[in-house]
């Protein structure tokens, strides 16, 4: 089946994660660490990335990062076949590093106002959760230190940018991590008494159980656990709309219409599909000339919505008969499925003109 294309753009920001091979570690020593940040420092200078965040855990990484041009995909190619080239060597090693298709989940780094707050409302912002997310890795998977018979602290995790830059001083950052911006994301200025606190809200909530909230979070929906999983963006519908609207004829291309419409989908393929079928739906209603009463109470011989139903079902993947019965006005999704079966056995030549002319119309445009 293909594979859902990758969305790239100028200014885009990412949250990317990759697991090891059958779920088997990606590091083993500190000497495999190293390596990781050293490749990710210079897969970040070649391409500019700009990171808010970094976690690597024993078999898989978690990397927020904005790409100011859209180059996600040549830079991911390069960063993960040279970590991989590179550990092969160094410990004698061979085949592949990584398992399944790197996840990439686009993010919404705008800041959302919610109900709720004595003030009326308050803000949340989906980057900002996400960075937090990221930090709290270690301590939901249990790998933060113990100190003795003490809890250990947040930070004593060497392997995120919460212990190597957000706790630290700007000269001891890399160029490439950006954390005065991701500070100001979260609410915190770049000084030492603010880093201070940002330290102890987080160690707080690392302590407390919270690892699976982070800023804001009960104010996000969906989950974010379950949107990192098997999502494709992270942050409002109008976010996923504006993305839509402005690679909708990109994704047509990719040939994702041409799957068949049982085909298992992606969220991503499914959200696209939809939209254009919301598409074709609307323009269709338009072009035939269709109004509430022919959709309540259809003529006999009127083909108009079964025309539209045909369209919808040949020309997306994945949408539903129930989706086009509800909108269209069959019955039931069997009677779409019916409808537009029979209509597929008419000749073209047969259809009525404003029919025949917008079935055509549609297929120039694809």
């Amino acid at each position: 089946m293909p594979r859902a294309p990758r969305i790239e753009y100028e200014n885009a920001t990412y949250h990317v994660m990759a697991r090891g091979n059958r779920r088997m570690d990606i590091v083993s020593d500190d000497g495999d660490r190293k390596l990781f940040l050293e490749t990710l420092g210079e897969a970040c200078e070649m391409s500019g990335w700009e990171v808010f965040a970094w976690v690597l855990m024993s078999n898989h990484y978690h990397i927020v990062f904005r790409t100011p041009e859209p180059n996600l995909v040549a830079g991911m190619t390069w960063f993960q076949n040279a970590f991989t080239r590179r550990i092969n060597t160094k410990n004698r090693l061979w085949g592949r590093l990584f398992g399944d298709r790197y996840k990439a989940v686009l993010v919404d780094s705008e800041t959302a106002s919610f109900p709720g707050s004595e003030a009326g409302r308050f803000q949340a912002c989906y980057l900002a959760t996400l960075i937090d997310y990221v930090h709290l890795n270690p301590a939901r998977a249990g790998m933060v230190p113990e100190t003795g018979n003490e809890p250990g602290e947040l930070r004593d995790y060497e392997w995120s940018s919460f212990s190597q830059g957000y706790v630290v001083a700007p000269s001891k950052r890399p160029a490439w991590l950006v954390v005065k911006e991701g500070l100001e994301v979260l609410g915190y200025s770049d000084t030492v008494g603010e880093r201070r606190a940002y330290a102890r809200r987080l160690e707080d909530w690392s302590k407390e159980g919270e690892q699976e909230s982070g800023a804001n979070q009960g104010a996000l929906q969906p989950s974010l656990q379950s949107t990192l999983r098997r999502g494709w963006f992270w942050g409002s519908e109008q976010f996923k709309e504006t993305l839509i609207e402005r690679f909708g004829a990109a994704h047509r291309e990719e040939g994702e219409h041409a799957l068949s419409p049982t085909s298992r989908r992606s969220e991503q393929a499914r959200d696209f599909s939809l939209a254009e079928a919301e598409r074709i739906v609307r323009e269709g209603i338009a072009a035939l000339g269709l109004n509430e009463s022919d959709v309540e109470r259809p003529k006999r011989g009127d083909l108009r919505r079964a025309a539209i139903g045909w369209v919808v079902w040949h020309q997306t993947s994945g949408v539903p008969h129930r989706w086009i019965a509800e909108k269209l006005g069959f019955r039931t999704a069997a009677n779409s499925s019916q409808q537009i079966r029979n209509f597929g056995k008419i000749p073209q030549k047969e259809l009525p003109g404003e029919i025949r002319k917008w079935i055509r119309g549609v297929s120039v445009r694809k």
